[in-house]
């Protein structure tokens, strides 16, 4: 069973996706304001699954 942060992580790549799919102001370099957010805050649930992955392998 995945866990928290793993969900939450997948879940802001979802709502990224979802608004990127229909937003006509959202590209690859430029973002609107709600893309911007959706996108800070997938990089940041990103970073720290992909840490907390590498801690893990390192123990």
């Amino acid at each position: 069973m995945p866990d928290d942060l793993y969900r939450r992580y997948q879940a802001a790549h979802r709502a990224l996706t979802a608004h990127t799919s229909t937003c006509t102001h959202c590209t690859d370099t430029a973002r609107c304001p709600d893309g911007q957010r959706l996108f800070e805050l997938f990089a940041r649930l990103q970073d720290a699954y992909l840490t907390r992955q590498r801690d893990q392998r390192r123990r």
